[in-house]
């Protein structure tokens, strides 16, 4: 590292300030309760006949309450005389294994005391038709054998493509319920046709399988829940075009529009499927979505807990530190490029020994003539963007801005004994 040390020793990291970001805050007071609400609607839970199996499918993303809206619904369930269990409904997440993805669940709090419900995790599927292109339309075994199956997710923008349907309930059904193989099917001729074959496979599902109902949720910028609407299964498809614009204008985003360098402090799969979402860092795996600011260097430092050493996002990056390339569970993370058939973002990206030579590599290569006019924005990470940070150089344009307020004086990024930011 020596020769590294020495291209990078005189490249300057600019002093910086904390800013918070102002976005529309409002939100359910008590979600939990509108669900409750929601699921007395004709077309939900009266459709549930006593005695009936119920397959609730919950995915993997660390959406709001989930835990809660999962109890919500199963109580419901059993106070309407149906027998429910959870069916892990996440594609290839979880190390495309049955007990990684009931681990899964485990970390979103989703166990089977706490919901009082089994939760049956088999990576075992059925094919119940094919597209005309083709491709095989796979379901869950276990909720393929159920009277009844429920679909609970979040509806927001996918990362990798653009479509009328993106990620929500839809997605759902065509690659969670389908478990990997579905996953593989549904991504085998790329993100390029994503737009169409995931609304074609989940209309056959809806129509071949017992699906009654939705819990269609939206979050705002802060993470946290602003609608939850249970859709019939008839109408899941039409209202959750409706319900992913509504999505699309309450995303968080960073309020600048050209970054030099832009520092995200964790990456993992419970933040984004692609580690850090690209709706907000600019960074797409695939040409086929779009929007964000322009970043030209990005570093990423780290993995979270939750992600259990899976770095797919690694590759959007152009550089990381040795410390995340140590966590990361490769097999984890290539078994998402193998089931997506995207596999740039589970590249390793340029790997600096530390922070402090990650982060001034970024400075060095952001392609600028004077180093000490840096444009550099750091964020924890792609949920959390209400207070940030920014470099002095983004300071006039910060004050300038209505929905931006300047928290701090400008101060050096301090770093540990090993070079990493405190």
């Amino acid at each position: 590292m020596s020769v590294l040390r020495t291209l990078l020793q005189d490249i300057p990291i600019p002093d910086m300030v904390r800013i918070r970001q102002k976005f529309d805050d409002s939100k359910l007071d008590n979600p939990v309760a509108v669900l409750q609400e929601e699921l007395k609607k004709p077309g939900a839970i009266d459709r549930i006949q006593p005695g009936q199996t119920v397959a609730v499918a919950v995915g993997s993303r660390g959406v709001a309450h989930i835990a809660d809206f999962t109890k919500a619904t199963i109580d419901a369930i059993k106070a309407a005389g149906g027998q429910p269990f959870i069916v892990p409904c996440m594609g290839s997440h979880g190390g495309a294994t049955a007990e990684g993805q009931k681990d899964v669940l485990h970390h979103l709090g989703v166990t089977e005391e706490a919901m009082g419900a089994p939760i049956r995790s088999s990576m075992e599927v059925i094919e119940i038709d094919q597209l005309p292109n083709g491709l095989p339309v796979y379901v869950d075994k276990y909720a393929s054998e159920a009277d009844a199956i429920i679909v609970i997710n979040r509806v927001k923008p996918h990362t990798a493509f653009r479509g009328p349907i993106e990620s929500g309930i839809m997605k759902m059904i065509a690659i969670g319920l389908g478990k990997q193989k579905g996953a593989e099917a549904c991504h085998q001729l790329g993100f390029k046709y994503m737009a169409e074959n995931v609304p074609a496979m989940a209309r056959i599902m809806l129509d071949k399988l017992p699906i009654v109902f939705g819990v269609a949720l939206v979050e705002n910028a802060y993470d946290e829940t602003c609608m939850v609407e249970v859709l019939p299964a008839a109408d899941i498809e039409e209202r959750e075009v409706e319900l992913l614009e509504i999505a699309k204008s309450r995303l968080p985003k960073i309020l600048f529009s050209q970054i030099d360098v832009l520092v995200i402090d964790y990456i993992g799969k419970n933040i984004s499927g692609d580690g850090m979402d690209p709706n907000v860092t600019g960074r797409y795996p695939t040409p086929y979505a779009h929007g964000g600011p322009d970043v030209s260097k990005m570093v990423v430092l780290d993995l979270t807990h939750e992600t259990k050493g899976n770095a797919n996002g690694v590759g959007t990056a152009d550089f990381t530190t040795q410390r995340l390339v140590d966590k990361t569970d490769l097999a984890a993370t290539y078994a998402n490029g193998l089931t997506s058939t995207v596999c740039a973002p589970t590249k390793i990206a340029t790997t600096l020994e530390n922070d402090y030579y990650a982060i001034k590599a970024a400075v060095k290569t952001c392609n600028i003539l004077d180093y000490t006019t840096c444009r550099l924005v750091r964020i924890q990470d792609t949920l959390l963007l209400g207070e940030i940070e920014i470099s002095v150089n983004l300071l006039e344009e910060a004050k300038a801005h209505p929905d931006i307020e300047v928290l701090t004086e400008p101060y050096a990024l301090t770093f540990n004994s090993e070079g990493n930011l405190r």
